[in-house]
């Protein structure tokens, strides 16, 4: 069975390094520890085939901006007839503390754009979230500010690594053991 998973950001040099790219910057750790590499853009996205955890898995890097990231998805879901249930979603999440990850199936959107993308796209809720914890603003600044900011030289190697290592087990999880 394919599994469909998706990491959630913009594209461009502009946004690389962003809170918002978090589910790019993980994603793209992910694939290099799997030994594979993006092998070119298809469904409005950049995608990559390998298997995750022992399971054959399209990775998935929506080149729509985030607000449409559901338009790639559902592409790729209609092209290889994936279930909503074998999506993945890896997204930044500022309810959740700097460098946590928590994983769940289904629920609401939180307030992402892409999440509530996917769920209006996909007619659906029931697909997987790997949230990414990227905390909150301090004070009471403006949170797209704050997602559209880049991470510190010292987050992004927490981001890069420790948190990497965190996805990678709740992924598991999440294939091993759906819903």
């Amino acid at each position: 069975m394919l599994k469909l998973i998706v990491g959630l950001g913009n594209p461009g040099d502009k946004y690389h390094k962003t809170r918002h790219n978090a589910g790019f910057l993980i994603l793209d750790q992910i694939l290099s520890r799997a030994g594979g590499s993006w092998q070119g853009r298809k469904f409005d996205a950049d995608y990559a085939r390998v298997p995750i955890c022992g399971t054959d898995s399209l990775l998935l890097k929506p080149q729509t901006f985030m607000n449409l990231s559901g338009r790639s998805v559902t592409q790729a879901m209609r092209f290889y007839k994936i279930a909503i249930e074998d999506v993945i979603v890896l997204h930044d999440d500022i309810d959740v503390p700097f460098g946590k990850v928590k994983a769940r199936t289904g629920g609401g959107h939180g307030g992402h754009n892409g999440i509530r993308s996917i769920m209006a796209e996909g007619g659906a809720e029931n697909f997987a979230r790997v949230k990414l914890g990227v905390g909150r603003p301090h004070g009471v600044g403006d949170v797209s500010n704050w997602v559209l900011g880049n991470f510190t030289v010292d987050e992004l190697i927490q981001v890069e690594t420790e948190m990497v290592d965190e996805a990678l087990i709740r992924l598991q999880g999440l294939i091993r053991n759906p819903g």
